[in-house]
């Protein structure tokens, strides 16, 4: 245990991103000239800030994304530890929070439904606890704006889905329905589950609302609790975005973006749209389009500024890091999530580019694409989408990740390798342990 610089002694106390289909657009997309699969030029590239000294940096990640299914009891998350030493891997991306839950100690949000044991089992903290005294880095992932999926309701009453509506993301297809109706009434939430259940190649299920000041700070909320608590190496940003670009056309939302656009245009334009906002709610978005895509975008890489700005001050050698979009366009155009930026800037330590694809020409590609812009090997981790190739095919991508210099491999996922991913007889880790790690 470490007494952090803050002056305490602390006590340690479902799947990744993966991207679906775009929704087609309903504006047209930022920037749509900027090449597909080339970085955008950023003139000054970053090195991690030299006050970033990682607990353990190793000379090639080897990571797993483990979801929070495997994170419901202390047998499964000491295995999972045994697994993951035994094949080679280093780097324990964990899932603390999936939908809008905690799968670690908190007052914030609601104990994970699934979450076998005691009161006070904290897989948080016996994953770190397994993870280090094997030399493993520990990090914990953190799920942003999608915080329920299409199925039955949470039960617990604390739940924001269920304790503040109001929060949620809507759709541009559903605007015009709810804009009258209060979010407590049940056929808001309803309707947006409803949404996600038609839609299940487009979106994942019910979002949060990136532009809502409330939204922002539970999560600058969890990730200081978690920073401050815990004995981590890093914590990582997923569903860092918009679900599409269909969104977020709630009430707030549009109010938002009204009182963000409005200095920025001429008088008389302001005063037009004014008079037509009064009968149509979202007239200032669609008839603004560059400006709305342009706000968006601010409400993605601010939150991801503010966060880090925050973790820093605190904790200068945890690793920030996040799942992205590995298509640039799809990322920027589509879900306004700007990670190119984000490492120009120097607010963001490690992007990994879900690169989820059994085709090593499209794999190759975007990592390299990663690589170039993230100026630095150590700033970019190839994720592998393991449940899509064969073990062999999971050989290529490392081979294609080393190729392209990036800094390690994330597979997803741990859980789908050991119940759905190999032969009983040579284990899916262990075959990649043994023949990519030496192992």
């Amino acid at each position: 245990m470490r007494v952090w610089q803050a002056g305490m002694m602390l006590t340690m106390v479902s799947a990744a991103c993966t991207p679906v289909g775009v929704t087609p657009p309903v504006s047209p997309p930022v920037e749509a000239t900027r090449p597909r699969d080339e970085p955008r030029p950023i003139e000054s590239r970053v090195e991690l800030p030299p006050d970033v000294g990682p607990v353990r940096r190793f000379a090639e990640v080897r990571g797993l994304w483990v979801v929070r299914s495997t994170m419901t009891s202390e047998e499964e998350v000491r295995t999972m530890v045994t697994d993951a030493a035994s094949a080679g891997f280093n780097t324990l991306i964990v899932q603390v929070r999936g939908r809008g839950d905690a799968f670690y100690l908190s007052d914030l949000e609601p104990r994970g439904e699934t979450l076998e044991g005691p009161a006070d089992f904290d897989p948080l903290a016996t994953a770190i606890r397994e993870g280090h005294l094997r030399g493993m880095a520990v990090h914990a992932w953190v799920n942003t704006h999608l915080v329920w999926g299409s199925a039955s309701l949470p039960a617990s009453r604390r739940h924001l889905v269920n304790e503040h509506p109001e929060w949620l993301a809507v759709p541009q297809y559903l605007a015009r329905e709810l804009i009258g109706v209060d979010p407590k009434d049940s056929r808001f939430v309803l309707a947006l589950r409803q949404y996600a259940a038609d839609r299940p190649q487009t979106v994942e299920g019910i979002y949060t609302s990136p532009s809502h000041p409330e939204v922002r700070e539970r999560m600058l909320a969890v990730w200081m609790d978690l920073a401050s608590r815990y004995d981590l190496d890093g914590i990582h940003f997923d569903y860092i975005r918009f679900p599409s670009r269909d969104f977020d056309y709630s009430r707030g939302a549009l109010e938002r973006f009204q009182a963000w656009v409005s200095p920025r245009i001429p008088a008389a334009r302001l005063n037009d749209l004014r008079r037509v906002v009064a009968s149509d709610p979202l007239a200032f978005a669609t008839s603004l389009p560059a400006e709305w895509d342009k706000f968006r975008l601010e409400q993605i890489t601010s939150l991801v500024r503010d966060i880090y700005t925050r973790v820093k001050t605190l904790r200068p050698e945890l690793v920030v890091s996040a799942a992205v979009v590995a298509d640039l366009q799809t990322a920027y155009g589509h879900r306004f999530q700007d990670w190119q930026s984000w490492l120009a800037e120097g607010i963001l330590d490690v992007a990994v580019p879900m690169a989820y694809t059994p085709n090593d020409g499209t794999f190759g590609t975007q990592v390299r694409a990663a690589r170039g812009a993230a100026g630095s090997r150590e700033r970019v981790w190839a994720g592998i989408g393991a449940y899509m190739n064969t073990v062999a095919g999971t050989l290529d991508k490392i081979d294609l990740a080393r190729a392209a210099d990036a800094g390690g491999v994330v597979l997803f996922s741990y859980d789908w390798a050991v119940s759905e991913g190999g032969d009983a007889a040579d284990p899916f880790l262990e075959h990649v342990g043994r023949e990519r790690f030496g192992f």
